[in-house]
């Protein structure tokens, strides 16, 4: 709880204090909470750490989820009946992204895996009827080095003015594509995946006046 506690507070200075939309509280949609999303990660991770793994994949998700292996595959479903492995994989949010009415947003990581081995994961997340946030897209990779931990967890606000228009989706000629956006349309995501298994993988959101870039990263198999 603690550790909890000294996240949240992080994020609140980060919006406090940082550039951008997170400097203009009269923006923000009234349901809009970047710390939110840390919470439902921290319990996320907590969760796989204390019932299983993919116990806590299952729970936190949407029931529209779509996770890579490599190819896109419905999350509930490659889920169900799935063992827990005996350790699970540990992992610590460093940014996020949410559109102005709090209907979506996107968390980028670093996890450790009990082999040693590390990487870094995007997660985009979906809020729920009730309030509570679950997972809609969830990849990663591994890396060479470890993701270095920033001083400061970073928060960005969408911008609720000048309703954008949508962002770009790529057309393409094979693969399977899946993208979605927040209900005001100020944060979009969407994940090319090509036939043998590469995906290209894509969070955008606007800052009043253009689409800024949050993730673009291409994964190979």
């Amino acid at each position: 709880m603690k550790r909890l506690a000294c996240v949240l507070a992080l994020v609140a200075a980060a919006l406090a204090a940082g550039p951008g939309e997170a400097r203009k509280p009269r923006e923000v949609h009234d349901a809009t909470n970047p710390s939110a999303l840390i919470a439902a990660e921290i319990a996320f991770n907590r969760m796989a750490q204390e019932e299983g793994q993919w116990t806590a994949f299952r729970k936190f998700a949407d029931e529209e989820a779509v996770m890579f292996v490599p190819q896109p595959v419905n999350a509930a479903e490659w889920l169900k009946g799935r063992a827990d492995p005996s350790a699970s994989v540990v992992w610590q949010p460093h940014q996020v992204w949410i559109s102005c009415d709090g209907t979506l947003g996107a968390t980028r990581g670093a996890w450790q895996r009990p082999d040693g081995s590390t990487g870094y994961f995007t997660t985009v997340w979906k809020r729920q009827k009730k309030g509570e946030y679950l997972w809609v897209m969830d990849q990663g990779d591994a890396l060479a080095e470890p993701l270095e931990a920033p001083d400061m967890l970073s928060a960005k606000v969408a911008a609720c003015r000048s309703k954008p228009a949508p962002p770009s989706i790529p057309v393409v000629a094979d693969g399977e594509m899946r993208a979605g956006q927040s209900t005001d349309g100020t944060l979009a995501w969407n994940v090319w995946v090509r036939p043998d298994g590469t995906r290209h993988v894509s969070i955008g959101w606007w800052d009043g006046a253009q689409w800024q870039s949050a993730v673009a990263a291409q994964v190979s198999p």
